[in-house]
């Protein structure tokens, strides 16, 4: 439980540092784009009220208030099987990922009713119209790795190494 621990505090912080940054000295909430290895690195100001890519959007109270239920919920779950599956080291470290990226991005709601995003990457002549930020990263990484090493025979999956 240490590494998830562990890991899920770093990518918090480096979550909540780059976006301290980016709305602070840098104020991207103003500018609202830096071009840094244009075209295919820049920082672009977007405030996500919904989810991945924006969906389920919604600039009502009562919708913010779901996604961040929503969030603490899965970590919850995520933590909850983590430790009654007794993971190996590789699924504490991804559940690190997901659960330090999804504080992240409910801290940011709590604070300022959407998830501030300010990533852009661009690659290959194709124009990437969103923007994301450490903490979505993370869950994604977090979770593809999850689903991954779940499915591995021989790991330890519970106390005594059985089902």
């Amino acid at each position: 439980m240490r590494i998830a621990i562990g890991t899920g505090a770093v990518i918090l912080v480096a979550d909540q540092a780059s976006k301290w940054w980016v709305l602070g000295p840098l104020a991207l909430d103003q500018r609202l784009f830096v071009p840094v290895l244009d075209p295919y690195v820049n920082f672009v100001m977007a405030w996500n009220t919904g989810i991945n890519f924006g969906l389920f959007g919604s600039d009502t109270a009562w919708m913010r208030w779901v996604l961040i239920a929503v969030a603490v919920g899965i970590c919850a779950f995520v933590i909850h099987w983590l430790i009654r599956e007794g993971a190996p080291r590789g699924m504490q470290f991804a559940t690190g990922l997901l659960v330090g990226g999804a504080i992240g991005n409910v801290i940011d709601r709590i604070r300022f009713g959407a998830v501030a995003d300010f990533l852009n990457i661009t690659c290959c002549g194709f124009r990437n119209p969103y923007a994301f930020n450490v903490a979505d990263i993370s869950i994604f990484a977090g979770a593809a790795l999850l689903i991954l090493l779940s499915g591995r025979d021989g790991q330890k999956t519970g106390p005594a190494g059985g089902k």
